[in-house]
């Protein structure tokens, strides 16, 4: 679990094909410190496994799935990346709960440059609408991040300087894609709620 705070900006050193997957080597610093084989890295909002550690970079095995599903698939040797380590018991949750399980790629539309901020708007991968609500969460490239205006195709966030210098969200553009994540909790009432409408072929157990 994550809570979609962004610890460090990584870079891609290389990308081996495995013929059903790919190996990543990420160059970092921040989320080395107490990670170990088989700990949990956040990479672009994608949960991945260490595999191994050297020096100052790491590498996991990322699966064809994940690849054909997320916008992993795109990236390149130089590019950079939002990593955050699994929460611990003691972190503060700054952010939301944030499980590292994409749930669709949406593409940047616009941004709105102001004074303080800029609002970017962010195309919605079919089905994924009904989760979001404004003023409610969501991850973005592994960001969390506040709704400003949840429509049917497409939302709108407003990004701080802090967010912009510190996440790959401040380099986005129009056409590139983004990994979201929708609220864990959204779908956990979603189904709870079906359950109970007349018709639904869930039935309630009791132990």
């Amino acid at each position: 679990m994550f809570t979609g705070i962004v610890e460090e900006l990584g870079t891609v050193a290389a990308i081996d094909d495995l013929t059903d997957a790919v190996r990543l080597t990420i160059d970092a610093s921040e989320v080395l410190e107490g990670t170990g084989l088989g700990d949990s890295i956040a990479v672009n909002g994608c949960c991945l496994t260490v595999v191994s550690v050297d020096g100052g970079a790491w590498t996991a095995d990322v699966m064809k799935e994940s690849l054909d599903k997320t916008s992993m698939g795109g990236l390149r040797p130089g590019d950079p990346v939002n990593l955050e380590r699994a929460v611990t018991a003691e972190k503060r949750l700054g952010g939301h709960i944030v499980q590292g399980h994409v749930d669709g790629v949406g593409e940047v539309l616009r941004r709105e440059p102001s004074e303080h901020w800029e609002v970017v708007e962010i195309s919605l991968p079919p089905g994924l609408a009904r989760y979001l609500v404004d003023k409610g969460s969501i991850t973005v490239d592994g960001v969390s991040l506040t709704v400003v205006e949840a429509g049917p195709t497409s939302f709108t966030i407003s990004l701080i300087p802090e967010t912009l210098a510190r996440t790959t969200l401040g380099r986005r553009r129009p056409g590139d894609r983004v990994n979201l994540e929708v609220d864990i909790l959204a779908k956990h009432v979603e189904k709870l709620l079906a359950a109970q409408l007349p018709g639904s072929q869930q039935k309630e157990h009791h132990a």
